[in-house]
């Protein structure tokens, strides 16, 4: 059977997993992902066999994962999170498109980084939100910069991932002083760190605080609007439901 499974696993630990994704895993041949990945699920399937590649050889994976499975085996492509959400799935089926067209593909989702750091926090994205990744490798720092300002202007809660890297130390900052043109300083914000993994952390401050936030890759943002309150400690949004009271 030609089949490629493009598996969202969540945060990586059994807990964390769809009951959909276990299957799938349970039912491939070959597990493919990035090193990190295969790291957090051998102990789980440890009789797998498996193909890793390190970051950024993303198509590699790709390919590799539709030829193995044009010889026949069924595969399991790794994505943390969902596949869907700065995942795998979109290059493995533009790919597929191009070189096998035959292979079949399956997306199984898989609990985002918005959704279990958002529930750390407490309910941040109770009302209409946006998803942004602050690296600028695929997209340039002029189109994310636009895309902050007008999703501040638009009223959306924030969810920002890839706040920071070796490489990119001052992108959370430079992103709150876009938002600082909109929002006001004292805006509720919340973080969530390695979520679902050893040394799991999240906290709260405001906007104006925010820049100086020492994040990194495991780092999950969260910018709230004018409405967005602290309430004994969680981040919640309102919805307005005591209107319709």
């Amino acid at each position: 059977m030609s089949k490629v499974f493009v598996v969202g696993f969540g945060p990586g630990d059994r807990e964390h997993m769809t009951e959909q994704a276990v299957r799938a895993l349970e039912g491939a041949d070959v597990l493919c992902g990035y090193t990190t990945y295969l790291d957090l699920l051998r102990p789980l399937f440890p009789e797998k066999e498996t193909y890793t590649t390190p970051m950024t050889r993303e198509l590699d994976r790709c390919r590799w994962a539709l030829e193995t499975a044009k010889e026949g085996k069924t595969v399991a492509l790794l994505c943390s999170g969902d596949p869907g959400v700065y995942g795998m799935a979109g290059p493995l089926l533009e790919l597929a498109s191009e070189i096998a067209p035959e292979v079949e593909i399956e997306v199984i989702p898989g609990v985002t980084a918005a959704l279990s750091g958002a529930a750390l926090l407490g309910a941040p994205l109770m009302h209409d939100f946006c998803v942004l990744s602050l690296s600028d490798l695929l997209t340039s720092w002029a189109e994310i910069e636009n895309r902050l300002r007008h999703a501040a202007l638009g009223g959306f809660v924030l969810c920002l991932y890839n706040p920071a890297s070796h490489r990119r130390k001052d992108h959370l900052r430079r992103a709150c002083d876009v938002l600082l043109e909109v929002l006001p300083p004292e805006t509720v914000c919340g973080w969530a760190r390695s979520v679902g993994r050893e040394g799991e952390d999240h906290g709260v401050l405001t906007l104006a605080g925010l820049g100086d936030f020492p994040a990194d890759m495991f780092t999950t943002v969260f910018v709230g609007v004018p409405g967005t309150r602290l309430l004994a400690g969680r981040m919640v949004t309102p919805r307005g439901y005591e209107r319709k009271r």
